[in-house]
């Protein structure tokens, strides 16, 4: 297909091309750079299109840039210099374009084009279309699906685009007619892309889900650049006791399992593998433990309070966990130009819509003080950190009716220690913590759609006091009861659930499978509550994105229904307000008849 496009290279020619494309609503946009990370790299092209009329705009020429060696040149050949981008008068006239909220800018993974756009342009990119998120919403979770743009032009246009100059030097001296008009094909595609996704979108009645997701991708962007701060001498002082600690018990846990080994006799203590589930089961059996098929944590929990050793052994894999997941390969992700990490977030990390978090996985660090320490605030710096509180159990109050459940919580009293006293039939005074911490469990359980069986190993009760502990639950709150029925029946005829921003679930499932329908009945269940909450958390991102745009605020990191701001220190009382108060707005939009608590807090580390 031939496409029309024209090449940027001096300020004259880009004024033009920014005054040809300011009238159009929709402009396909995308950017060439020589490596992935906007910190290691420099911006190369910037490319706009309307579908006929392609703009290449090559930054090195129009704008200056740094000392890159191109194809056949001595290393320190330089290029004209006129200075920071981000200061280039020549470049105005694209940062007035790519500012404007007039045209919406449609790129395929937008976070990456906005991130650099960011970053080495200086300015922020207004209305977003993501057709990499749009897609994947669309696909309802269907995991056998692809998203890069290649085979999202294959499957909704039916057209195959190459994607071979896609690993190409992006720092020649001078870029190849193949390398910019593949450049150019990137963008002019992308209107025909949006057009056809729209259909998709519409149908499928996602709209308010992609306005939520797409409004999302500059804060996310936006915090990514921001990075977090760790400190790297905490950071070794606690793998040093993470490594000690992991001697200890490993040490403490053979002795325990030496016991259970056949041939533990003439020849000394046998040595166990700790990390083979084999060899430890059986020496657990060996010592006459009722050993569950898995040794899942779990499962294992209810044992560990009856055997030592099974204590013991979840201790060693704590730590064990610990040493291999948070060890010394985390300080490899400190970029050296900010002395920050700057993880990658995944905007749709599950069909829930819930982030996931990579290089490394912020979300994943231990929850112990310990390490959570070690993510500070620099000098002249606070940490503000704020979570929804049981948001999950909320939205299922709001989307169930139950007066009960609703009444739990507006009437402000300790929901756990409530459901622990309809339990256990005693007052709510009279709970004491373990009782509460079993309702808690309950309590969680049910919004993960847990059945008897499951919640007897979580807990160490037999299956019939499981099953009387459940029914007890349920006549408390009969029309939660009733909900959760009603999800997991209509799975079964609708194959679909949604969010309270209809975000899309579909499934597909062998209805005469009792394992695959139950999975499924489970999964419709919590589907709609945590995609709930994963809706509340995004909108609460871009509302704190407008409201601190012109404050010392900046997001540094989220963790599912977590949100953590640094300020400078005197700001740090109002940020913490600004922060609330759009976290409590976006849980009214979704949810309205039970208040929504948000516990906020300022500190010096990234503590609880």
């Amino acid at each position: 297909m031939e496409i029309y496009f024209q090449l940027i290279s001096d300020g004259a020619s880009l004024q033009k091309a920014c005054d040809e494309l300011k009238n159009e609503p929709y402009l396909g946009f995308d950017v060439e750079t020589t490596d992935l990370d906007p910190y290691k790299g420099d911006l190369r092209l910037v490319q706009l299109s309307n579908g006929q009329n392609t703009k290449v705009i090559d930054l090195r020429p129009v704008g200056g840039g740094r000392k890159v060696r191109g194809h056949g040149q001595s290393k320190g050949t330089a290029f004209k210099d006129k200075g920071d981008l981000r200061n280039n008068p020549d470049l105005a006239p694209l940062r007035e374009l790519l500012s404007s909220s007039k045209q919406v800018k449609i790129a395929h993974n937008a976070k990456f084009d906005t991130k650099w756009v960011r970053h080495h342009l200086g300015c922020e990119v207004g209305s977003v279309y993501d057709t990499y998120l749009a897609s994947l919403l669309v696909s309802a979770g269907d995991g056998d699906r692809r998203h890069g743009l290649a085979d999202v032009v294959q499957f909704f246009l039916g057209q195959t685009l190459d994607k071979s100059e896609q690993v190409s030097d992006w720092g020649a001296a001078e870029l190849s007619h193949s390398q910019v008009e593949y450049a150019a094909r990137d963008a002019a595609i992308m209107p025909e892309v949006r057009a056809k996704l729209d259909e998709r979108i519409a149908t499928d009645e996602l709209k308010r889900v992609l306005t939520l997701e797409n409004e999302c991708v500059v804060p996310i962007a936006e915090m990514e650049l921001n990075g977090i701060y760790l400190d790297t001498g905490r950071w070794r002082e606690q793998l040093d006791k993470n490594k000690a600690a992991q001697a200890k018990f490993g040490e403490e846990l053979q002795d325990m399992l030496s016991a259970g080994v056949a041939q533990a006799s003439l020849f000394g203590r046998p040595e166990i593998n700790l990390d083979s589930q084999a060899q430890v089961t059986d020496a657990l059996v060996g010592l006459g433990i009722p050993m569950p098929d898995t040794t899942r944590a779990w499962q294992l929990q209810p044992l560990a309070e009856k055997y030592p050793a099974v204590a013991k052994l979840l201790e060693y894999r704590t730590v064990a966990k610990a040493s291999s997941s948070f060890g010394e390969n985390i300080l490899e992700f400190i970029e050296p130009a900010t002395g920050r990490i700057h993880a990658d977030f995944r905007q749709i990390g599950a069909p829930t819509g819930r982030f996931s978090c990579s290089n490394p996985n912020l979300q994943q660090i231990p929850h112990e003080a310990e390490y959570r320490r070690c993510f500070m605030a620099p000098a002249g710096k606070k940490l503000v950190i704020a979570d929804y509180s049981q948001i999950e159990l909320r939205i299922l109050a709001d989307f169930s009716d139950d007066k009960n459940f609703i009444e739990a919580f507006v009437s402000g009293q300790d929901f756990h220690a409530a459901t622990a006293a309809q339990v256990f039939g005693i007052a709510a005074a009279d709970v004491t913590p373990d009782q509460r911490s079993f309702a808690k469990r309950l309590n969680f359980g049910v919004v993960y759609g847990i059945g008897a069986s499951r919640f007897a190993s979580m807990t160490g009760l037999t299956q019939t006091q499981a099953e009387d502990t459940l029914r007890k639950y349920f006549a408390t709150y009969p029309q939660m009861d009733a909900w959760l029925r009603t999800a997991a029946n209509n799975v079964k005829i609708e194959r679909s659930t949604r969010s309270g921003s209809g975000r899309l679930a579909r499934f597909n499932f062998d209805e005469n499978d009792r394992s695959s329908l139950g999975s499924a009945q489970r999964y419709a269940k919590n589907m709609p509550i945590q995609g709930t909450s994963a809706d509340i958390l995004k909108r609460a991102l871009r509302l704190l994105h407008d409201d601190i745009r012109s404050t010392s605020a900046k997001l540094v990191n989220i963790v599912h229904d977590e949100i953590v701001v640094e300020c400078d220190a005197a700001d740090a009382d109002q940020t913490a307000a600004t922060l609330e108060s759009a976290m409590l707005r976006a849980g009214a939009e979704f949810v309205s008849k039970v208040p929504i608590k948000v516990d906020v807090h300022t500190a010096d580390e990234w503590t609880k």
